[in-house]
């Protein structure tokens, strides 16, 4: 599989990396043959959390790690700061805390890539880039950046960082997937790109050398190929359901569901292709649950999309791509 250089991290980005909020140590055997799965169809970038799973997660990937002795050929992103019940945490002193959990659970001297699981506007951005910069300058970090953080933020802190010789945000992980997330699917202080109204924001990432680790690439399952407008209530989560299940969004899916039909694909395998034919070198999140769905996300990264595809599928243009018309008539 392809991969994409990140700055500051040690090791490069898979274009697919795998979410990891299924792993759990408490389903050892299970989380060990998917990680088995994903590093062998070359998927070495894990997409992880503090929070996922209570921490589970992180411990059992650190198990696995261990237990495999491959941490040199994974690419680990790990994200911290995710507000709880009482308060938000986008702090210098949760930064610390969250990060220096991580590296004990996952049993390594260094993240990869660490991320901000959030933001807080009303705290200063050189606070928080001084407090990641100190924690890259020691080594426990190799690049940085925010989850679910808007661009404007994200090169405020860039502004100041470059003001005063520090490390910037290379990595960023809003949602951007085929469908466009008209609502926030957890709440307040979810970031998406996709869609006409954030035209603005893939305009800056375009011109940025940061890196995007797009999470929902699928829709939180909309193009799993499970789902239907007449379905969604029943089958869909909550987050897709709050965030994705749109009638805009189901257009998209009648048009994902034609070209899979005309190219011998699944439809989720024209979304991720989708995702990794944009203009935007992006690295898709992708909660794959078996050896099976990997191979077919995989799949998906040698499908090659023109731009009349593209625009069709996002209903940025009507007109179909040839053996989509050929098939309708």
């Amino acid at each position: 599989m392809n991969t994409l250089p990140v700055i500051g991290s040690p090791r490069p980005a898979s274009r697919i990396a795998l979410g990891t909020m299924i792993v759990n140590r408490n389903e050892r055997e299970r989380s060990f043959a998917l990680l088995d799965a994903a590093l062998a169809a070359g998927i070495t970038t894990l997409d992880c959390a503090h929070g996922y799973a209570g921490g589970e997660s992180e411990r059992c990937i650190g198990d696995w790690l261990t237990d495999r002795g491959c941490r040199d050929a994974v690419t680990i992103l790990t994200k911290g700061c995710h507000p709880n019940a009482d308060r938000k945490r986008v702090t210098p002193d949760d930064i610390g805390s969250d990060l220096r959990d991580s590296l004990a659970r996952l049993k390594t001297d260094q993240v990869d890539i660490w991320l901000l699981h959030r933001d807080d506007t009303s705290v200063p951005v050189d606070e928080i880039v001084d407090c990641l910069a100190r924690h890259h300058a020691a080594g426990r970090i190799g690049a940085y950046g925010g989850s679910n953080w808007t661009h404007q933020r994200i090169a405020e802190a860039n502004a100041y960082a470059a003001s005063k010789g520090l490390p910037a945000f290379t990595a960023s992980s809003p949602n951007f997937s085929l469908a466009e997330q008209v609502n926030d699917p957890w709440g307040p202080g979810c970031v998406g790109i996709g869609g006409p109204q954030q035209a603005e924001a893939r305009a800056w990432y375009a011109e940025q050398d940061i890196r995007i680790f797009c999470y929902s690439s699928l829709a939180r399952g909309l193009f799993s190929g499970r789902i239907t407008r007449d379905n969604f209530s029943d089958v869909a989560d909550g987050a897709c359901a709050t965030a994705y299940c749109h009638e805009v969004n189901f257009r998209r899916l009648d048009r994902a569901q034609a070209l899979a039909d005309a190219r011998g694909l699944s439809v989720a395998q024209v979304a991720m292709a989708w995702v990794l034919n944009h203009s935007l070198d992006v690295v898709a999140c992708c909660g794959a649950a078996n050896a099976e769905e990997i191979a077919g996300v995989v799949a998906a990264a040698e499908a090659k999309f023109d731009q009349v595809t593209m625009d069709w599928l996002d209903l940025v243009s009507d007109a179909a791509p040839a053996d989509v018309a050929t098939l309708a008539h």
